[in-house]
């Protein structure tokens, strides 16, 4: 190393003061082998400002509403090797030319992975003691609520969960699921039945998980082919009683078609993620017993974001000691990633 490597934050003002507040800027101005070249994030990459800092900068580390990396921001940036996403997926930031150029891509979504995960299997659990409707049914009664009367099979031993979707946070999902005394099944198009015994799961197809699952949990990345990858024929598939938990993307469900099923009672919904992204105020879903519904909050929120900045901070430092990358993003897993 010839020198110490120059590093800009480029992402929204407001994002940069939840992500980079001062004891994370202060982890970028203490080491040795990082120099920021200011704490004010590039929100765009127009103007004179810009234009002096693409053209010193040796580290770009991105976040939510950072302008898009494309050949003409290349163009100005000559001396740039990395981009270090401080968040999850770097599709809408980063242009297929980084790659193309030699840049180095990496992000924080096994930082971001940790926190969804966790936010999963704590929905699975509580689903499983239908803590849901019964919450819904004891805020209105005055009486004693006899929970397992209303729902003889509550209680998570023995029930079965499928996964949907092997990806960083299914994959996380299961290994956190491990100690409970479930019966875990997997749905993943490029698992095969032995990556899935690893993972202390069994590979099965995805009408068999939605047909057996007393809890089904969602994990799949949101692209074109997994476009209501739970549609009507599946959600029809599930067994009364099952509860559909979605960490993802509201795009992979039919939200029709689960909204009828949930309304009458048959299943239970527990959606962090919806499509639209804001259901109307009067959406049947806000209402009824068995739906649960949180603003996007499973991934990285509040005191966990610092992990998102000591991600990009990380493997910025690696860079410059000529060190493998901790969390690379690479060209050809671009496609099937969320």
């Amino acid at each position: 190393m010839t020198g110490p490597l120059n590093v800009a934050l480029a992402m929204g003002a407001d994002v940069a003061e939840k992500v980079f507040p001062s004891d994370r800027l202060a982890r970028i101005a203490e080491a040795s082998e990082l120099r920021l070249l200011s704490p004010t994030p590039l929100g765009t990459f127009e103007g004179a400002y810009a234009d002096a800092v693409l053209s010193e900068v040796d580290v770009l580390i991105t976040g939510w509403g950072s302008p898009l990396i494309d050949a003409g921001v290349l163009d100005r940036a000559p001396r740039l090797r990395l981009i270090a996403h401080a968040g999850g997926s770097v599709k809408g930031h980063v242009g297929i030319a980084a790659w193309e150029r030699g840049v180095a891509v990496c992000s924080a979504n096994d930082a971001n992975a940790r926190p969804v995960a966790e936010f999963a299997v704590a929905m699975i659990l509580l689903a499983g003691k239908q803590a849901f409707p019964l919450a819904r049914i004891a805020a209105r009664s005055a009486d004693h609520v006899v929970s397992d009367d209303l729902y003889p099979d509550m209680g998570n031993h023995g029930k079965r969960v499928g996964i949907v979707g092997a990806s960083r946070i299914g994959r996380r999902t299961m290994a956190l699921l491990r100690p409970y005394d479930l019966d875990l099944v997997v749905y993943d198009p490029f698992l095969s039945d032995a990556d899935a015994a690893t993972l202390g799961a069994t590979a099965v197809d995805l009408d068999e998980l939605l047909r057996t699952s007393d809890v089904v949990s969602l994990h799949a990345p949101a692209l074109p082919e997994t476009r209501h990858l739970l549609d009507r024929a599946g959600i029809a598939l599930l067994q009364n009683g099952a509860v559909v938990v979605n960490t993802a993307r509201g795009a992979l469900v039919d939200h029709d078609a689960l909204t009828e099923r949930v309304v009458r009672g048959e299943i239970t919904a527990i959606l962090d993620v919806t499509e639209p992204d804001e259901l109307a105020l009067d959406h049947p879903l806000r209402t009824a017993d068995h739906a649960f519904l949180t603003p996007h909050i499973a991934g990285s929120m509040g005191r966990e974001l610092a992990r998102l900045a000591d991600s990009a901070i990380d493997d910025a430092r690696r860079m410059a000691r000529g060190e493998p990358l901790a969390s690379p993003v690479r060209l050809e897993e671009l496609a099937t990633q969320a």
